[in-house]
Formats: structure tokens, sequence, C-alpha cells
């Protein structure tokens, strides 16, 4: 999901300080879930979290960035996914963020992505309420 994400804001044209912002967050979310379902905090600071994080959100190659890339540049999620075949953060995006509410994890990079994919909010609705959110230090997000 986070991969899916960091293309629409490439997308949307906001930047490389955004996407890294993002990864980083979407990182802390990824882990707090993870974490909560029974797997190790530090499984995802090494090549199976961060290096597949990093792979998936920034490569040209990667089938999530792409579609992101599309929803970004004002195509709908269904569409993008269509054109650019198997695209796993979208259906991942749906089942991880209903685990998290379950589990009582708060993940709202993920939660955003769903109300872009599944409830037709526009991405930039959805970057407007991740900004508006209380700045946290950084040991609070992980």
């Amino acid at each position: 999901p986070i991969a899916l994400c960091c293309g629409i804001v490439e997308g949307m044209g906001l930047g490389d300080n955004t996407i890294a912002a993002l990864m980083t967050r979407g990182l802390a979310e990824i882990t707090r879930l993870g974490v909560a379902m029974g797997g190790k905090r530090e499984t995802f600071n090494g090549l199976s979290g961060v290096g597949d994080l990093i792979v998936t959100c920034t490569s040209a190659h990667s089938r999530n960035h792409r579609a992101g890339l599309l929803i970004g540049q004002g195509m709908s999620a269904k569409e993008a996914v269509n054109r650019v075949g198997t695209v796993e953060g979208y259906q991942c995006a749906k089942i991880a963020y209903e685990i998290a509410c379950s589990l009582n994890v708060q993940v709202p990079i993920i939660e955003q992505l769903c109300e872009v994919c599944y409830n037709g909010q526009s991405p930039l609705d959805a970057v407007s309420k991740l900004m508006g959110r209380p700045s946290k230090a950084e040991e609070e997000i992980f």
C-alpha cells in the first residue's frame, strides 16, 4: 500500500521530500501493524522491510508505484489497476485496514489510501487530511 501511495504523490507532483516523509511514516505504520500481529520489530528494519519498501516505492518496475502514478495524475484507482494489471497494494490496503481496525492500530496513510481507492476520495483531499493530523515526535511514531 505504501508504494501505491508514493506513486500517487509523485503523480501529483509533490516531490521527493514528500515521498521520503510518506515512506518513513509508512514504515512506521507497517511496523506498528506487524508488531500488533505478532511480528518482530527488527524484521521491518531489514531487507524484507526497509529494503522492499525502498524498491517498491521508487522503482519504475513496481506495479504499485506505476498504478499510483496514474491515480495521482487523475485516473480512478479501478482504471489504474486495470491498466497496470496485478497491483498487490490495491487489495492489500483494504485487508490491512480491516486488520488494523480489528487490532485498534492506527494506520492513517492506509486509511486514506482506502478512501481514495474504494470510496472515491480525491488524492488531494487524502493528502490534506494526512497533513492536518497533529505532529508527533519521531519516537512516538514507531
